[in-house]
């Protein structure tokens, strides 16, 4: 009896505090449709700063690649779109804002980091005939970013490029085919190529990593989720390409890897931007590229274990045994 009135008394303080958080999230979000959503609202919490609190890019400007200071160990998210001058995104601009809005030809694009997940992806903007504009909310949900569209103020979630809660619940967008590497690797295969200016009107310390460390911790932050399966440490990273992870350290050590029709390719020469205070000193990481039986560049994400666990449960895990 005294179990029993103990778990019922844990699940109705559980249910008030979600409510609590659902007038508060209604008040600070009046044009955001709670009444839509396709996970559990109790897995979505602050990370700290409030809606906008991280300033997206609304647009950006471009330099040519050619002399930048830049330190080519310093990691960029590459864009080699058909037809288009390529394009790189420091992720020293990236971390501090997570969002870049932009338009590469007639493509509408938005590039984006969340630094907790260690995940880099760039989506088209264009949904339903409509260009959609992201900021950052402030959420997290598995420790990755919760981003919304300014056009309905619907939810977003990062890693998966899905709507979770709001007008456009269950819409998803288009992965446009990004990866990251070493600004020399770049520059070095891309003379001609641009890059992205460093924004103006804010005051942030670029090039400096304002998660120091996070990277060599064994916990990930505001993280509520299972860790990953086979002792695989939550904050090792992984080579995510579809609903297939890679171990890094696999990769790192054959140096080439040819399997489930992929070729995957490590060299070294990127620094972490989690590691040390300045991104440039960050410790090796290594560039990584996935091409296909073709020879085709494939689209990937080198992320934590955690969250590649957490919004792919039934992901393959690519041990090599």
């Amino acid at each position: 009896m005294l179990r029993t009135l103990t778990l019922t008394t844990f699940f109705a303080l559980m249910a008030a505090a979600v409510s609590a958080q659902m007038q508060f999230w209604q008040n600070e979000w009046p044009d955001t449709d709670f009444s839509k959503t396709s996970v559990d609202f109790s897995e979505i919490m602050s990370g700290g700063p409030p809606k906008d609190g991280i300033p997206s890019l609304a647009s950006v400007t471009f330099v040519p690649v050619a002399g930048t200071e830049i330190p080519g160990r310093e990691p960029v998210i590459t864009i080699e779109m058909a037809g288009q001058t390529p394009r790189a995104y420091p992720v020293r601009y990236l971390t501090w804002h997570e969002i870049a809005n932009d338009v590469i030809g007639d493509v509408p694009v938005a590039v984006t980091f969340c630094p907790l997940c260690n995940s880099g992806i760039v989506f088209d903007r264009r949904l339903n005939g409509e260009t959609l504009s992201f900021g950052v909310t402030g959420k997290l949900r598995f420790s990755d970013m919760v981003m919304f569209d300014r056009e309905t103020e619907s939810w977003w979630q990062q890693f998966t490029g899905e709507a979770i809660v709001g007008e456009l619940t269950g819409q998803k967008l288009t992965v446009v085919v990004s990866w990251t590497e070493s600004m020399e690797e770049f520059a070095g295969r891309n003379p001609q190529g641009m890059l992205m200016a460093e924004p103006t009107g804010y005051r942030r310390a670029y090039g400096a990593n304002p998660y120091a460390g996070y990277d060599g911790s064994e916990t990930p932050f505001l993280y509520r989720g299972e860790e990953p399966p086979f002792g695989i440490q939550p904050l090792s990273r992984v080579v995510k390409v579809g609903n297939r992870a890679w171990p890094l350290g696999r990769l790192a050590e054959a140096g080439i890897i040819e399997e489930a029709g992929f070729r995957l390719i490590w060299s070294e020469g990127m620094a972490s931007a989690l590691d040390t205070r300045e991104i440039a000193k960050g410790r090796e990481v290594g560039n990584i590229r996935v091409f296909d039986a073709s020879g085709n560049p494939v689209g990937h994400d080198v992320v934590f274990a955690f969250a590649f666990h957490a919004f792919a449960p039934d992901g393959e895990w690519m041990l090599g045994e």
